[in-house]
């Protein structure tokens, strides 16, 4: 693993790659731990912020450029924005069940597969684990 080409990159992307990364580690603590306590919202509220700064955060990203200044992984992003408004208004309301599918969404799809996007070749986290 060279980091270097993550610490060349701009600030918009450390930003983005660092937020990511702390998204999915709170998010793996988070299925872990019991549900409900304040330990679990604090951390909860800590995720939520960090998704929304990393799926923002991406729409200035723009090395890929498809549909204008976007790229299909933009639109995982768009859908992590939804889903955290989604998620937070259904525990709001007392709907558990709906708040963790949100959840799940935003782990799955905003975190998981778009970071597998990140490792194609070409890209600078695949520069990161693979070399050039």
């Amino acid at each position: 693993m060279n980091l270097a080409p993550l610490l060349e990159s701009g600030w918009v992307i450390q930003l983005h790659a660092g937020t990511a990364v702390a998204g999915v580690i709170l998010g793996a603590m988070q299925f872990a731990m019991r549900k409900g306590t304040s330990v679990h919202r604090t951390i909860g509220w800590i995720w939520m912020t960090l998704i929304g700064i990393t799926a923002f955060g991406s729409f200035f990203i723009n090395e890929i450029r498809m549909l204008g200044p976007f790229s299909p992984i933009h639109i995982l992003s768009a859908v992590t924005l939804y889903s955290i408004y989604e998620s937070l208004t259904a525990i709001r309301v007392g709907n558990v069940a709906r708040h963790k599918q949100g959840v799940i969404v935003i782990y799955v799809f905003g975190l998981i597969i778009a970071g597998l996007f990140t490792l194609a070749p070409g890209r600078i986290l695949y520069r990161v684990f693979f070399g050039a």
